[in-house]
């Protein structure tokens, strides 16, 4: 079961001074055919398996996707 929002967590950095975004769930699947979830902006988005495993996905071509990054299922 996929939650409907995550925080992605990016692997730089010490514990408390790591990026954290919130991702919300889409309409849309990934290559892997899990879903795809995109902050509120729509830069960051991601395909999250529900083993948690993210593959960020380009938003745009300018775009390096990050490895390593951690996500956390939020309360509904």
């Amino acid at each position: 079961m996929h939650a409907e929002r995550y925080e992605l967590v990016f692997p730089d950095g010490a514990e408390e001074g790591r990026d954290v975004v919130v991702v919300s769930r889409t309409d849309r699947t990934g290559p892997g055919g899990h879903p795809v979830y995109c902050d509120v902006t729509g830069i960051v988005q991601a395909e999250i398996s529900d083993q948690a495993e993210v593959r960020m996905l380009p938003s745009s071509g300018q775009q390096a996707p990050a490895h390593g990054v951690q996500a956390r299922p939020m309360p509904e």
